[in-house]
Order: C-alpha cells, then structure tokens, then sequence
C-alpha cells in the first residue's frame, strides 16, 4: 500500500548529501517500504542503486568481508546503496566513515530497528558524516490519507483502537488487525528483546509491559514497578531503557525549574503505538465505551507532538506536590507552551492548573485544551488560551510553535 510519508521528501533531498543517512524506527513503521520508495526513486533519476536487506541470509552473505574487502566491496558495488538491517553489518560505522573520507560518491542509506544493537555496532565516530532520521507510525494526518471510510468519528476511533502502524490499513476485519498486532508484539519480544536481555526475566519483562501499558499516561514509580515485577529497581530502569530504545516507548520527564513544591524526578511513559498499547492490555472495545478513553486521547495527542518537534525542543509535562497537573509541557528555546487533553467538555473553562502554571512561570507563551467537542480563544494574564478539538489542534499549535 503506498501511503505518502512526511519524512519522503526530506530523505529523497539527502540523495544529494554524501552523509550516511540513517533511518531509524521501531518494526513495521514503514522503514523497508520507505527505503525501497527511495531506491526507486534512484534508479529513476539515473543512477546505480542496489538494496540490501541483512535479514536475508543471501545478501548478509555478501557482508561477511574484512573491513578493506568491505570497503572495496561498497565502493565498487553502486552510487546509491540501501542497507536495510545495517546493524547486522559488522564494524559498519568504520566502513561508512572510511567511504566518505575517500572522497568517492557513494550515498548510503542505512535502517534499523534498534539503536541498543546500532550503538552497539556503531563504535567509530562518525560525526558530521550522517543524518539520522526517527520513523515513527503514521501520524494521524498520514493515517488519514488512507483511511476513507466514515467520517471524523470513526476514523478517530480506529486510530484510537488500532493505532499507525502501515500494514494495518490494509487489513479490513477486527480479527486480522488484532492478530497482527500480536505477531508484531511477539515478534519484537523474540528478535529485539530476547537477545538484549537473560532468559530469566524474559516473564518478568513481559509483566513489566503489561504493567508500563496499564499505566500509560500516570506517574510511574521504578522502585513500585520492581515490587510488583519481582525484579531490582536497577533492572526495572535497564529494561525501560531498552524498551526507550528499541523505539515501544517514550519517557517524558517533569519540568520544574523554579518552584521548590514541584516533582522534579518523576516520569511518565507512553507507548509509540496505540494499537500495540491495547494489545498489551488486550483491550479493542470501542472508544466510547472505553473506562481508559483519557488514557487513549492523552496518549492520541501526545503522538501527534512528537510529529511537531525540532532538535530545539522538547515534550515535558508539569505536576507540583499539591496534586496540580498539567499534561504536557512543550519547550521551544526553552519556553513552555501548555496543553491540557480533556475528552469531552461542557463549557471552555480554563482548566485549574493553568492559571498556577503561568503565574509562576510568566515567560509561558500560552496554551491550549484539546478535546472532543469545543473551540474557543481566551485570555489569561495576557496569554492566549485556546480550545482545539482532536480533528484540528494539531495545524493551529504548529502555527502557534511557529511563532515562538
């Protein structure tokens, strides 16, 4: 299925770029179709352009050279190579940095699946020699490109249920969509997850999944998790740090920075996908009736910040000692933009944390209250306070980023 990523554009630019471009993103984001789309693309304009998959016994075969039998390999074998799985590529980093140094035009694009075993595999330098590049799952502006039955609703609804990742979209019934999820969850514990950590702890790590997903959207305690898990607080860490990345989830940490009330140490975690999240809690009834339906706009939203932020900020959320929250937090330059994700309102009220927040950090460049039903612009303190819905908020806040 062709579905049309906001990222194409720019990786089709870094044809042009002798830097190693390195696409990164957790399984069945789209990176082998993204990657292959890019191949075409390099065969079309004229050039050489091989694709090698490293999962494929028969191409990694080809890789299984010295470093100087590999570099003369690639430099010989096209003007474009495409490298899917490249951290099964041993000493990668050291053949991609030896062929841009040469001086020869040969443009790499790399992908892979986990930056634990990249890092790992990635041990020279190469500074200044590559742009990376994060796939998520489609956005929800990307989902909607495909997905033309019923209205705003539904199409809400199923990213709500079954989340962005590409190849459900061409799947129709509930049942196959909800086996698939599956295959890519067991999958990811037995290719990503099982080689990163002991046998033993693999039940362990499942419960910790299971409990990360329950949880989604509140403050998680490392020291409650190991209680219930049965394993050390220093393991618990170690495991979400994998789980961070091989790109399941993202932590988002406090911000605090003058008041002496607020939880300066405390996270919250939030899975990439809705889909795989209510996997995990096995849980597919239809938003409406769903207890957890906050946990899922919440999390909605804070997919779609992710698709908004530059190298110059980043996604907080804010909660002093006296119960006062704020769901998220964006920092551009470090200024914060507020926001409040409710999934339903009955009158454009400024929620109760708002009015502390900002009193106390006046340097905040307004805010907004996204839910299912309400618009309206107010003002507080000189702060321009705006109520979105789920359909549209994401175009006006990057108007409003635009301008910090």
């Amino acid at each position: 299925m062709n579905i049309k990523r906001d990222a194409f554009p720019r990786l089709l630019d870094e044809l042009n770029r002798r830097e190693t471009s390195i696409l990164l993103g957790a399984r069945q984001t789209g990176k082998t179709f993204l990657l292959k789309q890019l191949h075409k693309k390099a065969v079309n304009s004229g050039l050489r352009a091989v694709y090698y998959n490293l999962e494929l016994p028969s191409d990694l075969k080809l890789f299984n050279r010295t470093d100087s039998e590999m570099y003369k390999f690639l430099a010989s074998a096209g003007e474009a190579l495409f490298i899917d799985e490249f951290h099964y590529m041993k000493n990668a980093s050291k053949i991609f940095k030896m062929l841009f140094d040469s001086g020869r035009k040969v443009k790499i694009y790399a992908s892979g699946s986990s930056s634990l075993e990249i890092h790992k595999h990635l041990k020279e330098s190469l500074a200044g020699r590559r742009l990376v590049s994060k796939l998520l799952p489609l956005s929800y502006n990307e989902f909607l490109r495909k997905y033309k039955t019923g209205g705003a609703a539904a199409a809400f609804g199923e990213y709500a249920l079954y989340g962005g990742l590409p190849g459900l979209l061409k799947l129709k019934s509930a049942d196959e969509k909800i086996r698939e999820l599956n295959e890519i969850l067991e999958t990811y514990i037995q290719k990503d997850v099982k080689s990163l950590i002991k046998e033993e702890n693999i039940r362990a790590f499942n419960s910790l999944l299971y409990l990360l997903a329950e949880n989604q959207g509140s403050l998680i305690s490392e020291h409650g998790l190991s209680r219930e898990v049965g394993l050390t607080s220093a393991t618990v860490n170690r495991h979400i740090s994998i789980l961070e990345k091989t790109y399941v989830c993202y932590p988002v940490c406090s911000y605090a920075v003058k008041l002496g009330n607020e939880l300066k140490k405390s996270k919250k975690i939030y899975f990439y996908d809705l889909g795989i999240r209510n996997m995990l809690v096995k849980d597919f009834s239809p938003y409406p009736a769903r207890r957890d339906k906050g946990v899922l706009a919440e999390t909605f939203v804070f997919l779609q910040l992710l698709s908004l932020l530059k190298p110059n900020m980043e996604i907080r959320f804010w909660r002093n000692k006296a119960g006062s929250e704020i769901d998220f937090v964006i920092l551009k330059n470090r200024k914060p933009f507020i926001l409040e994700v409710k999934t339903a309102l009955s009158a454009c009220n400024l929620p109760g944390a708002f009015p502390t927040f900002i009193n106390h950090y006046p340097e905040t460049e307004g805010g907004m209250v996204i839910s299912g039903n309400l618009e309206k612009t107010v003002e507080y303190n000189g702060k321009e306070i705006e109520f979105s819905t789920f359909d549209d908020f994401l175009g006006k806040l990057e108007s409003k980023l635009s301008r910090m």
